[in-house]
């Protein structure tokens, strides 16, 4: 019997409000996949699907072939690394994103690396455990209060990290060529302009950049030669802003004291990554946007996105590529 429902694809991972608002269309027929799909088994799904979310699952030219009908493709989340947005346009599909979502929680994991290391949190703990109470006054914390903090990207994440930077009274930087500086200065922070200028003067560096051409291998030997002696590096925007390589170098070498990575170049990365093996990197399994709230946050805004688009109201603020409406 024919049906003239839509198919929208969604990742078993999904928050279940999100599948809920999906579920309840009696015009839409949802299907769960496997967010960790193999290519093999996802392309012949595509074959008559109107709407996907996708978590880390890549969607490219060859994703784009095997779905003729695709209206939407929406990320559960705010990076589209893995999405080849020219195939994308070229048919004129939308790629959506959750918005601010998760912005708060990613933001709050980055303070939370922050000041983990300023504080030596892993140092101290293990000492506690250890009964080595005798040792703790070698190397003691730091402050925050009164510290440089450079952020670099100044969009949804950046702004809220440099809000809890600067109610700990910290004197906030900010790195980002596409933003006005009169915006950076009336959020109570200062532009920093000149990238290689500034990394002398601070004493932590938050990455909150996209990773594009521009930015990959952003921080590397030489930038990390211009930091200051014992400054600190948080990553929680994607791997590859950061030469792995060159980092464990300057973590090595003692002039980077300490680095939090949330992401990686390969993930799941390999346990035997050199990083891992160090006592002044602490880390996570990418999961700063990943909280029981932003979960749930995500999958809502996913939902949204998709049936915006399949109703003819598309949310073009969440659409990365609007130029598609045109």
């Amino acid at each position: 019997m024919a049906t003239n429902k839509r198919k929208v694809m969604l990742p078993h991972t999904m928050g279940q409000q999100g599948m809920d608002i999906i579920r309840a269309r009696e015009d839409i027929e949802t299907v769960i996949y496997p967010a960790g799909i193999k290519q093999d088994a996802f392309l012949p799904m595509l074959s008559d699907v109107a709407g996907i979310a996708l978590s880390g699952t890549p969607y490219k030219q060859t994703e784009m072939d095997a779905s003729p009908a695709m209206l939407v493709v929406a990320r559960i989340g705010v990076g589209y690394d893995a999405v080849e947005i020219p195939a994308l346009s070229a048919r004129k599909v939308p790629l959506m994103t959750a918005g601010t979502a998760n912005s708060t929680s990613v933001a709050e994991q980055a303070f939370h690396l922050m000041i983990s290391l300023a504080k030596k949190h892993s140092e101290q703990d293990a000492l506690v455990k250890e009964g080595r109470w005798g040792d703790r006054h070698r190397g003691p914390p730091m402050e925050l209060s009164g510290k440089n903090v450079l952020i670099v990207g100044f969009g949804r994440i950046g702004t809220r990290q440099a809000k809890r930077c600067n109610g700990f009274d910290m004197n906030v930087l900010i790195h980002d060529p596409y933003v006005d500086p009169a915006k950076i200065v009336a959020a109570g922070c200062t532009p920093a302009p000149d990238l290689d200028a500034v990394l002398p003067s601070v004493d932590f560096v938050s990455i909150h950049c996209p990773k594009n051409p521009e930015t990959i291998g952003m921080f590397n030997a030489a930038r990390f030669a211009k930091m200051k002696q014992g400054a600190f590096i948080v990553n929680t925007a994607r791997g590859g802003i950061i030469s792995e390589i060159d980092l464990h170098a300057a973590l090595t070498s003692g002039h980077i004291a300490g680095a939090g990575l949330d992401v990686f170049d390969e993930e799941p990365t390999p346990q035997d990554n050199p990083l891992l093996k160090l006592s002044n990197v602490i880390s996570s399994p990418h999961m700063a946007g990943v909280t029981v709230e932003a979960i749930q946050a995500m999958a809502v805004a996913t939902a949204r996105n998709i049936l915006s688009v399949l109703d003819g109201t598309p949310n073009k603020e969440n659409t990365i590529n609007p130029e598609v409406y045109e």
